[in-house]
């Protein structure tokens, strides 16, 4: 989402600056041409340079607020959450298989102690 977002305020910077580029060219036509005087065409430039300047505080102000309402509405888990979380879960597999172990040799069936006739017996196989 980030990426996608970063490529869209590139791409808008990338079309100011083609922009910016064209009026300058424009510009330099009209005063070669002396259809208007170098100063006008200065002028003509540095106004557009700063409204551009303050569209982009604006647009750059909008998209952080679109930015915040997605992750709000998303409600994306923070790194630290995540990292909080994987400890818990650790702490609880550490947990359960110590309990499991507790539970296995609980439930071992304890064999007899061998007598002599049982150890004949397994000895000969009669």
């Amino acid at each position: 989402m980030e990426d996608l977002i970063k490529k869209f305020v590139y791409t808008g910077v990338g079309l100011a600056s083609l922009t910016a580029e064209k009026l300058q060219k424009s510009i330099d036509r009209l005063v070669d041409e002396d259809k208007i005087s170098e100063k006008e065409g200065r002028k003509i430039v540095d106004e557009f340079f700063q409204k551009t300047e303050s569209k982009k505080k604006s647009f750059e102000t909008q998209i952080s607020k679109i930015i915040e309402e997605v992750i709000r509405k998303f409600d994306f888990s923070k790194a630290k959450e995540i990292l909080d979380l994987n400890k818990r879960v650790k702490v609880l597999e550490n947990k359960i298989s110590k309990m499991s172990q507790v539970s296995a040799q609980a439930t071992r069936v304890p064999q007899k102690p061998a007598t002599p006739k049982r150890a004949i017996k397994k000895a000969t196989g009669k």
